[in-house]
C-alpha cells in the first residue's frame, strides 16, 4: 500500500484562488482533470508536490488514482536531505555547507568523513577522539585473508571488496540493531576504519604480494599507501605529496548526494539490513561501468586516440556518433565539475613525483579543444570528476582494475551518512516503487497438450 503524505491528502479545490498572484501567494499547485472537470490543490513545499497527493485524483471511487511516472529518477526527491548540496547549473558542491574547494584545500578526510556524520566540523578535541578510535579498529580478521585465497588471482578486485564488506556482517551480528544509536556509531567507526585494509588485501591478493598488517603509527591514507606498497622497508614513510593527493582525492570523492550507489544503500537500508550489507549493496551499485568505472574509461579513450594530432578527427567521430567523448558531461552537473578542476591542478602536483603521465598532454589537448569547440559547448559537455583521475590513480601505481576500489573507500563514509540519514527521518519507510503494469489481463491456464 502507499505511504500517507505526512501532511495528509488534499481535497478536491472548490474554491480555487481568484488570480495568479493568489495561487502563487498560498505556496499550492491547483490541477483541472480534465477528464472530471474537478480541480484539486496540492500543498507545494521544498519546491516540491508530494507524490502521494495525487493519488486523490480519481475519476470514480473505483479508480486506484493517478501515480507519477519517473523511471530512473530522474526528477523525483527520494528524501530530504541535509548532507550534500549540488547545484548542477552553477557547478556547486557543498558539504553540510562547506564548499568543497575549501574543503580539498584546508580539510582532511577523517574531518570531512566527521562533518558528513555529525553535521560539523569537530573541534581538536572531537577530531583527535575520532582519529583515534578509526585507527584502532583497521585490522580485520585473519578469516578474511583465508577466504581471499579462495578467489583466483585475476578476480576482480571490485567483486571482492564487495564480498567482503558483506562478510563483515557475520563477523559482528550485533550490527543488525539499526535502530540503536550507539551500535550504529560503532560499526559506522569500523566500517571506515577497515575499508582500506581490505581494499590494500584485494590490491596484494591481485598482484601476488604477501598481506600486510596496517601501521597505526600512520595517517589513514598514509597507512593505506603502506599497505599497498610496502616491500621490504622497515620503516615505510609514504611520499607526502602522494599522501596529499590521496587524502583530496577521498575528500572529493566522499559523497555525491543521491547517486545510484547512495540510493542503493537507502534502499536496502530502509528494510532495517545491517550497514555492511547495505554497503555491499552500495558497492555493487558502484561496481557499474556506468557509475565506479568512468575513469577507466577516460583512460580507454585517450590510449585510443593515442596522439594530439589525432584529436581532431576523435572530435568529428564524437560528433558524427561514431565515438564517445568520456569524462565530459555529467547527469548533475551542466557547468564544469568543481572536482574536476581541483584534481586538474592536483595532477600536475602528483606528475612532478612519480613522472608525467604520458597521457596528460592528449587529455589537456581534448579538454581546451572540447571547450571551444560550439557542438561541446552548447551540449554543456564539460569535464567531469573522472576526467583527470585515472591519470592520477594510474601514475600512482594503480591498475585500472583498482579505480572503484579507491573510490569505494571514500564512499563509504556518504553511504554511511545516507543510510544514517535515512533511519532517522521519520517519513521514510521500506523502499517500495510502484509500477505501471503493462502485461497480459487475467487469462487461465493452458494444459500443455493444448498450446499452440
Amino acid at each position: 500500500m502507499g505511504e500517507p503524505s505526512p501532511h495528509g491528502p488534499s481535497p478536491p479545490l472548490h474554491n480555487p484562488p481568484s488570480t495568479p498572484l493568489e495561487a502563487q501567494m498560498a505556496d499550492t499547485l491547483t490541477i483541472t482533470d480534465n477528464r472530471t472537470g474537478t480541480q484539486y490543490e496540492l500543498p507545494i513545499k521544498d519546491g516540491t508536490i508530494s507524490a502521494i497527493d495525487l493519488r486523490q485524483i480519481k475519476t470514480d471511487s473505483d479508480d486506484f488514482g493517478l501515480l507519477s511516472y519517473d523511471p530512473a529518477y530522474k526528477n523525483t526527491a527520494s528524501c530530504r536531505s541535509a548532507i550534500t548540496m549540488i547545484d548542477g547549473d552553477k557547478g556547486i558542491l557543498r558539504y553540510r555547507g562547506y564548499p568543497i574547494e575549501q574543503l580539498a584545500e584546508n580539510s582532511t578526510f577523517l574531518e570531512v568523513a566527521y562533518l558528513l556524520l555529525n553535521g560539523e566540523l569537530p573541534n581538536a578535541g572531537e577530531l583527535s577522539k575520532w582519529e583515534n578510535e578509526i585507527t584502532h579498529h583497521t585490522f580485520v580478521h585473519e578469516y578474511v585473508i583465508r577466504a581471499m585465497d579462495g578467489f583466483l588471482h585475476d578476480a576482480h578486485m571490485m567483486g571482492k571488496l564487495v564480498t567482503f564488506i558483506a562478510t563483515l556482517s557475520t563477523f559482528y551480528p550485533k550490527s543488525k540493531a539499526v535502530r540503536d544509536k550507539a551500535t550504529r556509531d560503532e560499526h559506522i567507526v569500523k566500517i571506515i576504519a577497515k575499508m582500506p585494509t581490505l581494499a590494500a588485501w584485494c590490491f596484494r591478493h591481485s598482484t601476488g604480494r604477501p598481506y600486510l598488517y596496517p601501521d597505526n603509527s600512520l595517517s589513514y591514507c598514509g597507512n593505506f599507501l603502506n599497505m599497498l606498497f610496502r616491500m621490504g622497508e622497515q620503516n615505510y614513510k609514504p611520499n607526502p605529496i602522494l599522501e596529499r593527493a590521496l587524502n583530496v582525492l577521498f575528500i572529493l570523492h566522499a559523497d555525491h548526494e543521491q547517486n545510484c550507489s547512495a540510493s542503493a544503500a537507502r534502499a536496502v537500508g530502509s528494510s532495517e539490513a545491517d550497514p555492511y550489507v547495505s554497503l555491499a549493496a552500495a558497492a555493487a551499485a558502484l561496481y557499474g561501468p556506468l557509475h565506479g568505472g568512468a575513469n577507466e574509461a577516460v583512460l580507454r579513450m585517450l590510449r585510443e586516440i593515442g596522439d594530439v594530432k589525432n584529436i581532431p578527427s576523435f572530435i568529428d567521430g564524437c560528433k558524427n556518433g561514431d565515438k564517445r567523448l568520456m569524462g565530459f558531461g555529467h547527469r548533475v552537473y551542466k557547468n564544469y565539475d568543481p572536482r574536476a578542476k581541483i584534481i586538474k591542478d592536483l595532477a600536475h602536483e602528483v606528475f612532478a613525483v612519480t613522472g608525467k603521465n604520458p597521457l596528460l598532454d592528449i587529455a589537456l589537448e581534448l579538454e581546451k579543444i572540447a571547450l571551444s569547440d560550439e557542438y561541446f559547448v552548447k551540449r554543456k559537455l564539460y569535464p567531469n570528476v573522472d576526467f583527470y583521475s585515472g591519470l592520477i590513480y594510474q601514475a600512482m601505481g594503480f591498475p585500472v582494475e583498482m579505480f572503484p576500489v579507491l573510490f569505494a573507500i571514500p564512499r563509504s563514509v556518504g553511504w554511511l551518512a545516507q543510510w544514517q540519514e535515512m533511519l532517522d527521518d521519520p517519513e521514510q519507510k521500506i523502499a517500495r516503487p510502484r509500477q505501471v503494469y503493462i502485461g497480459a489481463d487475467e487469462r487461465d491456464y493452458v494444459p500443455m497438450d493444448k498450446r499452440g
